[in-house]
């Protein structure tokens, strides 16, 4: 249970900056899904009840992830490592689940049905991910790093990987890549052998979207996400077609300029042109209505955030503390990155929302849960510290 004398060294940054991206998400999911031409001060447009419903799922899901990133800090963050398989255990069982009777969405079966509300056991599967590679990596005393520990995690990482693309969900599968590439960066893996890593599974994935287009290898990706995987590259090439999302979202920045067209006011986004304007690309509405400014300030807040994260983590007084908090920050800057990068062109669309701003609950209650966790790790560095 949480001690009374430990609030004193919980931090207060990181969960305004938090509320903050949550406020300023609210906000931007109200315009994304507002009536079509209805600007701020359309007095029809907030009188109808429709206009409301985005808005409050994803609160009712933020103040959900508040409880459980509260409810986080009563207990000992260092009893996790003693659950790790029966976490593992429980998130392999939901997402064979989730196959058999899953909703399914965007064709994808990755939803579980909860009265109105949809969960996706795959954003467990981040946060079991983190906790189990943490306790294994902060084994060895000596530092860890060495082929066998990424032998190790590879094999831990594979079920989860294999079930998330059968649903299929690329975007969640290369998350957990992401978390494990980060993870060993920060258990202390040689940065030439981190390099080869790298490089190796890069030419690996290139490998299997060859062998998937051109000989329709028995490999877990349908043809429509190899198409996404390409076209980035040359969206014009399929302009009504497989590239139309990526280029109504770099006219919907572009047309932003510096200052933006105001606040409700993106044409590319009233008139409805963007699709998952609301979702995975909610950047785009940020840069059509706010510009590069407004685009900038939330990056920079989004920056801040991560900052603030990898500070409390290089604090931690235990590797298992670390390595947890070091894994949410790996967790989030991955989707930041692939998020923004998506947006403008120069990253492949595979559906990763933009942490604590993006519509969606699951990974928002996933993210508050994570920084739950590294406020739990930074907390209790004193405990340790002192030996009580």
């Amino acid at each position: 249970m949480l001690e009374r004398r430990l609030l004193k060294h919980l931090d207060i940054w990181l969960p305004l900056l938090t509320l903050l991206l949550v406020a300023v998400g609210l906000v931007v999911i109200a315009s994304a899904t507002r009536t079509p031409l209805s600007g701020l001060l359309d007095l029809g447009r907030w009188l109808n009840p429709s206009s409301w419903s985005y808005i409050q799922r994803q609160a009712v899901w933020a103040l959900a992830g508040i409880a459980a990133g509260a409810l986080s800090l009563l207990f000992d963050y260092r009893a996790l490592a003693r659950w790790t398989n029966v976490l593992y255990g429980v998130t392999l069982g939901l997402l064979v689940l989730v196959l058999f009777v899953g909703d399914k969405v965007n064709n994808a079966r990755s939803w579980l049905g909860m009265g109105p509300f949809r969960f996706q056991p795959a954003e467990v599967g981040k946060l079991t991910l983190i906790i189990l590679l943490a306790a294994v990596l902060s084994r060895n005393e000596e530092g860890a790093g060495s082929w066998r520990d990424v032998l190790v995690t590879l094999a831990y990482l594979a079920p989860p990987l294999v079930l998330i693309l059968m649903q299929p969900d690329l975007g969640t599968a290369l998350v957990l890549l992401g978390i494990l590439v980060g993870m060993l960066f920060m258990a202390g893996m040689p940065v030439t052998r981190f390099l080869v890593l790298v490089v190796g599974g890069l030419a690996a994935g290139l490998a299997a979207v060859v062998s998937k287009l051109y000989f329709d290898a028995p490999i877990p990706l349908t043809q429509g996400q190899i198409q996404r995987l390409i076209i980035f590259l040359n969206p014009g090439s399929d302009p009504w077609g497989a590239g139309y999302q990526i280029l109504q979202s770099q006219y919907a920045i572009g047309s932003g300029r510096l200052w933006g067209r105001g606040l409700f006011q993106g044409e590319q986004i009233g008139l409805r042109y963007l699709p998952e304007r609301h979702t995975d690309f909610v950047f785009s509405v940020v840069g059509e209505e706010l510009g590069f400014v407004g685009a900038t300030l939330l990056l920079l807040l989004i920056f801040a955030a991560l900052a603030r994260i990898f500070h409390l983590a290089a604090q931690a007084k235990d590797a298992f503390g670390f390595l947890i908090a070091s894994g949410v920050g790996s967790m989030l800057a991955f989707h930041v990155v692939v998020n923004v990068g998506m947006t403008i062109g120069l990253m492949p669309v595979t559906g990763l929302p933009l942490p604590f701003v993006s519509y969606g609950g699951s990974a928002l209650l996933t993210n508050c849960l994570g920084i739950g966790l590294v406020l739990n790790v930074h907390m209790r560095r004193h405990k340790l510290l002192f030996g009580s």
